[in-house]
Parts: structure tokens; sequence; C-alpha cells
């Protein structure tokens, strides 16, 4: 009977400890965010004056454990450790004019995150859209450029995650800026060019967009793609 006991303690132990560390780093994430993000743009020379609080929080992210067996927790943390990522890869070079400045920024520069070496791209092609397939997910991870969907001043936690999934990409589907539309023509983001497959599962583009839209775009309208403005999303 000693024995069993000892067992299922020291693996609640475990449990708890995870939940913990999860719990921590979205509580750090959130007041991050809260203290440095300001509609959308990041302030990016705060941070690189005083970059405790994100060296704490992606001291945090090393330690994670998630499972893809709780879908919410794990799309929420790698979503949030992809935008903390960004801004840590822009705060080691800064001062930068954009993230382009620095070659391999997305797909070779790493990050130790949930205990592994990990890109940028690797967060956003294997860890999410790879698992998961929701489009929505291109209008949270944000790039750190002015192009990208705006960052938001919270974190993005399990129990609202799908809310602020659907906020996000409403916003940014319904932004004169991001979708413009003229008449019979609409200029798409280049998203929509980069990730088409994402975008065409049930019809085109259009088809997708009006899902999020309050005035619905005309089905047949022309679509081209502006250039992304890769400046630096700072305040």
């Amino acid at each position: 009977m000693k024995k069993i006991l000892i067992i299922i303690t020291f693996f609640g132990s475990i449990s708890f400890g995870f939940s913990q560390n999860t719990s921590a780093f979205f509580k750090a994430a959130d007041a991050f965010f809260k203290v440095n993000v300001s509609n959308g743009k990041v302030d990016y020379a705060t941070i690189n004056e005083n970059p405790d609080a994100l060296n704490k929080l992606m001291s945090l992210a090393k330690s994670v454990s998630v499972s893809k067996d709780d879908a919410k927790v794990y799309q929420a943390f790698w979503i949030n450790a992809y935008n903390i990522s960004v801004i840590k890869g822009i705060i080691d070079y800064y001062p930068i004019k954009s993230p382009l400045d620095k070659a391999g920024f997305f797909d070779k520069t790493k990050y130790t995150i949930a205990g592994t070496s990990i890109t940028l791209n690797d967060i956003e092609n294997k860890k999410l859209r790879a698992q998961f397939g929701d489009a929505r997910f291109h209008f949270v991870l944000v790039c750190g450029a002015v192009g990208c969907p705006p960052l938001i001043n919270t974190a993005y936690l399990p129990n609202t995650l799908d809310t602020q999934l659907q906020k996000q990409t409403e916003i940014a589907l319904n932004d004169s800026n991001f979708i413009k539309v003229k008449k019979n023509k609409v200029e798409l983001s280049e998203i929509f060019k980069w990730y088409k497959e994402d975008f065409i599962k049930n019809g085109n583009e259009i088809d997708y967009i009006n899902n999020f839209r309050t005035e619905s775009i005309a089905p047949k309208s022309k679509v081209s793609y502006y250039p992304y403005n890769w400046s630096l999303n700072k305040q």
C-alpha cells in the first residue's frame, strides 16, 4: 500500500508541476503584453532598455510542457511563444528597421521553447498549421512587421482562445487597410498568397473572407495582392 501511495504522489506532483509552469507562463505573458503593446504596436525601445521581463518570459517558455491532447493549452502556448520569440529576436538585434534586416530571422534563428530548439517558421508550420489546419492562426501570429495583423495587448489563453481567434480574424478581415475593396476588385495581403492552401479548403479566398465580413465582397471580384509592409511594428 505504501508503494502505491508513493507512486500516486510522484505522478501527481509531476502533473501539478506542469500545470503550475504553464499557468506561470500565461500569467507572465499577459503582464508583458499589457505593459509593452498598445494599438497593435510594440514598445521595443523600452523593452531594449530593460529586457528583464522578456528574458524571464523566454526562460519560463523553456521548461513548459504542453501536449496536443490538450489542444487549447497547446495552441495558446505556441501562439504566445511565437509572438514573444519575434519580440526577442528583434531585441537581440535592436535597433533594426525590419525583421528582414536579420538574415534567417524566421527560418534559421532558433529559440529554446518547451524543451526544444525551434525556429519561428517551425512553430507556425509544424506546431500549429500542420497539426490543426485553422487558418485563423494567420491573424494572431504576428511577425513583427506593419503588414501583419495587429498584436493584442493580452496573452492568448486556453479558456478564451476560440473567442480571441475569432475576434482577431474579424478585425483583420474587416480592416479596409488589410482587405482593400474597390468596386469589383479586391486587394489582399500577401498572407493569402503565401498560405493560399489554408484559405481555399471550402471554396476560394473570397468565400473564406466573407465568413468573417460584416459587408460581403462580391464573389466574382478580381483578386490581387498588395506588397507586404515589412517595416517594424514599433510604437
